[in-house]
């Protein structure tokens, strides 16, 4: 399932229970939610289309987000080397 998506000419935001919202009631919970699903293999969102888009809110917010999860998602594995680097240290510390 996407995890974006543009239907009716509103951006749409899947939820917990696997149904879509408006995207212009997002919260802090879905979108930490969202970082982790840009983080796995097979993650999908629509494509930006202003066109597509009537709302200019949904506009504004969509744009942002899906720009930022698919350079997430694009550096998945760049983010996921660095954390894990990061504490590299401190496991090999009190893994002896």
């Amino acid at each position: 399932m996407k995890a974006l998506k543009i239907e009716n000419s509103q951006g749409h935001f899947l939820t917990e229970d696997g149904t879509y919202e408006t995207i212009d009631k997002i919260d802090k919970t879905i979108l930490l939610k969202l970082v982790n699903a840009a983080l796995e293999e097979g993650f999908q969102i629509d494509e930006y289309n202003e066109d597509n888009l009537k709302n200019q809110a949904h506009q504004i917010i969509y744009k942002s987000i899906s720009e930022k999860l698919n350079d997430l998602h694009n550096r998945r594995n760049q983010f996921r080397d660095e954390s894990e680097r990061l504490y590299l240290d401190e496991y090999e510390k009190y893994k002896s």
